[in-house]
């Protein structure tokens, strides 16, 4: 890590996909968590760009939306957090200019109150691009790292709106290669930069400790998935036939339920006797839960929402030194330490033979593939690349 440069006293005015106090931490969260220990960062959560359902989850979201827009500006640890009143529904023409208006306004007073001028605009949205005339940005960085257009009601919008972003940004970072040549075919100049881990802290699943009281009490090999448990992404039926193959195996989802999609049905899971949903854990808890693991899962769905996934459970998971096996998604196309199955009887196979060839030396050696994928290197690389620009 740099001791200097522009990602040190800088002002950053991040605006996210997903609100900062949530369930699963993503590249938002973790990169501007740590940018704001040397920098001043104001977080915008989502700009609702999903239209909300009637579910018990997105009402109470809406819920706490609206109790913070009366006072949508806080403190969350070392990252100021702006909660901008936003209509929740994209598409329309007036609408949309109101919450164009609303975002300029509350965003113009807040970075006022902070004693803001000319922040590093970091996108991962492509809406941003609206608050060029109120901050006057020093920089413009466009943080691709899911087609969001692809999970968007306005999907021709988004993907106007896109191309305005990228014709303005000075930086354009892509998680993933899909994500990457998508936008290099519109014209853009991109930074491949996949999602990385904590990889200090879930490397801690390979020291002696203890292991989560849910996983304790299940029969070995136990076989884990961590992240959410929604049927947009996880292949469930996947998970169905893996647990019916190996019945003496113990296969455990971590994770919340239905984050991101709502409509997710999981009573066809926990018919299956040795599928366990054991909820969501904290991201400090979760290598108590890898240290109980003997395999790690990564069974997305190949759909649109998932063709340009970079999962950051990767580096998780090779960090804690345990095997994975993932359906063949394409931004993980010659990804180290990961093996691919497309369905449950390959799955199974797969599992069988690196539960076979298991031993220290393996997991050590997975925990070393990982090391240099951290956030640190990250923002490291990011600091250099904007160092760069002209």
């Amino acid at each position: 890590m740099r001791t200097e440069g522009p990602l040190h006293g800088a002002s950053i005015v991040c605006v996210g996909f997903a609100d900062w106090q949530t369930e699963n931490w993503l590249n938002q969260h973790h990169l501007m968590s740590r940018l704001s220990r040397n920098n001043t960062v104001l977080f915008i959560e989502s700009l609702g760009l999903r239209r909300p359902t009637i579910s018990t989850r997105d009402l109470k979201r809406i819920g706490r939306r609206l109790k913070r827009g009366f006072r949508p500006l806080r403190r969350v640890d070392e990252v100021n957090v702006l909660s901008p009143l936003i209509i929740p529904y994209h598409g329309n023409r007036v609408i949309d200019a109101l919450n164009r208006a609303l975002l300029r306004r509350t965003a113009r007073k807040a970075t006022q109150r902070l004693g803001i001028e000319r922040p590093i605009l970091w996108s991962y949205v492509p809406q941003a691009l609206t608050l060029v005339d109120a901050l006057q940005p020093s920089r413009i960085v466009y943080h691709c790292v899911d087609d969001i257009a692809a999970v968007s009601r306005d999907a021709e919008g988004t993907r106007s709106a896109e191309a305005r972003m990228i014709a303005r940004a000075d930086l354009v970072i892509a998680s993933s290669e899909t994500l990457a040549a998508s936008l290099r075919s519109r014209g853009a100049t991109v930074k491949l930069m996949p999602n990385v881990a904590d990889t200090t802290l879930f490397a801690q699943a390979l020291e002696p400790g203890p292991i989560d009281q849910a996983l304790a009490s299940l029969p070995r090999p136990r076989i884990v998935f961590v992240g959410a448990v929604s049927s947009v992404k996880v292949d469930f039926e996947l998970i169905i036939g893996l647990a019916r193959l190996r019945p003496h195996w113990s296969v455990v989802l971590v994770g919340p339920v239905g984050l991101g999609d709502p409509s997710t049905d999981v009573s066809a899971l926990k018919t299956i006797p040795n599928v366990h949903l054991v909820g969501h854990r904290r991201h400090g808890e979760l290598p108590d839960v890898l240290r109980g693991a003997d395999a790690a899962l990564i069974p997305y769905r190949l759909n649109e929402v998932t063709a340009s996934v970079f999962p950051m459970k990767v580096y998780e998971y090779l960090a804690a030194g345990l095997p994975i096996v993932s359906t063949p998604l394409p931004s993980l196309a010659g990804a180290d330490g990961v093996t691919f199955a497309a369905n449950a009887p390959d799955t199974a196979s797969a599992i069988d033979g690196l539960l076979a060839r298991a031993n220290e030396t393996a997991r050590l050696a997975r925990s070393e593939l990982a090391r240099d994928h951290s956030w640190e290197n990250r923002i490291d690389e990011i600091e250099r690349a904007l160092s760069a620009l002209p």
